[in-house]
């Protein structure tokens, strides 16, 4: 999670691992998302067709939890937990403050820090399966990927922030 060193040294290294850490979530969020977006777009020439008498589109066909959307969500997050985990670890083995008070009570010990990033991993995807059992598919997703980023945060904050 975030922890503060103090100072703002290896500041151009941390950038160029955030851009990167960005380029990556914003590809793999894209991708995910793109997959709903497509079916909505007309094909560029067509012109709208009037029906006399209306015919209600079929429900799109639904999906399953562990699509390959939600896999490479779900990975994400998971890759971020831990990157945040080994960050936040290092920082507090260097004599960095744990600054999310939640974390902060399980910042006691390598093994109180692992449960807290495997639950937050759980509980993004519980949350997420929520969403997706009460057909509100799009936070399904968002669901993940704004878990992602708050890791993402964290870990640029974290990296940011060392001696």
């Amino acid at each position: 999670m975030l922890v503060w060193r103090g100072d703002y040294h290896g500041v151009s290294s941390v950038i160029a691992r955030a851009a990167t850490v960005f380029l990556v979530l914003a590809a793999m969020c894209c991708g995910a998302f793109a997959e709903e977006s497509s079916a909505a777009k007309p094909a560029p020439g067509t012109e709208p067709v009037v029906v006399a008498n209306p015919v209600l589109p079929e429900a799109p066909a639904p999906h399953h939890f562990w699509d390959k959307t939600n896999g490479l969500l779900f990975t994400g997050v998971a890759a971020m937990n831990a990157t945040d985990f080994v960050e936040t670890r290092d920082n507090l083995r260097s004599g960095g403050k744990e600054l999310n008070p939640i974390t902060r009570l399980f910042a006691g010990s390598t093994a109180g820090l692992a449960v807290n990033f495997a639950g937050s991993t759980a509980a993004t995807m519980g949350i997420s399966y929520l969403f997706h059992k009460t057909g509100h598919h799009r936070l399904e997703r968002a669901t993940a990927a704004v878990a992602m980023g708050m890791s993402t945060q964290a870990v640029i904050y974290s990296g940011s922030h060392r001696k």
